[in-house]
């Protein structure tokens, strides 16, 4: 029988579709389509290719001397929001608008065009996350900034335009109410309990383990019990914290090898999907609290919305949590 199952962090609402439930290994795209590994690793047609720079754009680079690189980021060519200007508010009736300031950023991940996160090595994704975190403490020091959001989006369905790997990093004025909306069912739960929902939810998937993935002594990764889709995954740091921005940064060496085997497991077990990886972290003047929790989700693209889900938020998952955590496993 199908059932309804409820995000504890967000309260909605999912189907798991059991009766009409599709093999995990059935998500696997085709196997005659191009992986990124078999790409070129250059593309003289690529702003992101070694060579094709656009040097006036660029912000920072690690390493930060030489002619040579293994990240950068570089300002947006085509930005959804204005890097100068002043933060004005405007109320007329209905009419509410702010001016669009904020940071529009791009994150070359690899010198090479063919590169991807789930066969790069430990360190070259430590250097990835590590210029997350360098950028979003320089842009949280903006007072107009109020939300800092980090993603990548892998593959066509996902939303890229450009295959050469890259991240985004945008510092919004405002706080979005999705967020506002996560935040405030984290403090609702915390009020009725004295606990994060976070932390509760980490704590009852290790130790029932059928959803879990992989896991170290700084992090653990699993498949939601109440994901919205297939394969739909969060990795949690097991020490609590309500900002990415307040993370030791020693403990990157963990999430790096991590994030490298989750992808792996996507890559090799689902054959390259396309995917959109997100870092949710509270809001930048934000201060620490028991309440919220960074994470990051990775949601492979392998199924649609459609009316029910736009019609009333309620979506529907064709592939049972637990069979595909097994999947992954390789059980």
């Amino acid at each position: 029988m199908p059932e309804l199952r409820q995000n504890l962090a967000t309260r909605e609402w999912v189907i798991i579709a059991s009766e009409r439930a599709r093999r995990p290994n059935v998500y696997a795209e085709a196997t005659d389509r191009t992986f990124t590994h078999e790409r070129d690793e250059h593309d003289e047609r690529c702003p992101f290719c070694v060579g094709n720079e656009e040097l006036d754009l660029e912000v920072c680079r690690l390493p930060d001397d030489g002619p040579e690189w293994d990240t950068r980021v570089v300002r947006n060519k085509y930005p959804a929001l204005a890097e100068v200007g002043p933060l004005i508010r405007t109320f007329n009736g209905v009419e509410r608008f702010i001016t669009g300031v904020g940071y529009h950023e791009v994150l070359v991940e690899h010198r090479l065009h063919n590169a991807t996160l789930a066969l790069m090595t430990d360190e070259e994704i430590r250097s990835v996350v590590e210029m997350y975190l360098r950028r979003g403490r320089e842009i949280s020091v903006d007072p107009r900034v109020e939300h800092l959001v980090f993603f990548k989006n892998h593959g066509e369905r996902a939303g890229a335009s450009l295959p050469h790997p890259h991240s985004q990093i945008i510092g919004l004025p405002i706080v979005p109410g999705d967020i506002r909306h996560r935040i405030e069912e984290a403090r609702r739960f915390f009020d009725d309990t004295g606990r994060c929902v976070f932390c509760t939810m980490l704590d009852d998937e290790l130790s029932r383990g059928e959803r879990m993935i992989a896991e170290n002594e700084h992090f653990a990764a699993f498949i939601l019990y109440a994901s919205s889709s297939p394969f739909h995954i969060w990795i949690l740091p097991r020490a609590h914290r309500a900002s990415f921005m307040h993370i030791d940064p020693s403990t990157l060496k963990y999430l790096a090898p991590l994030l490298r085997d989750v992808l792996f497991r996507l890559y090799t077990h689902l054959n390259d999907p396309d995917y959109n990886l997100i870092l949710r972290s509270s809001p930048t003047k934000e201060p620490e609290n028991g309440y919220f929790h960074w994470y990051l989700a990775i949601v492979p693209r392998l199924s649609r919305s459609a009316g029910l889900e736009l019609g009333s938020g309620v979506w529907i998952n064709p592939a049972i949590p637990e069979e595909c955590a097994a999947f992954l496993r390789g059980e």
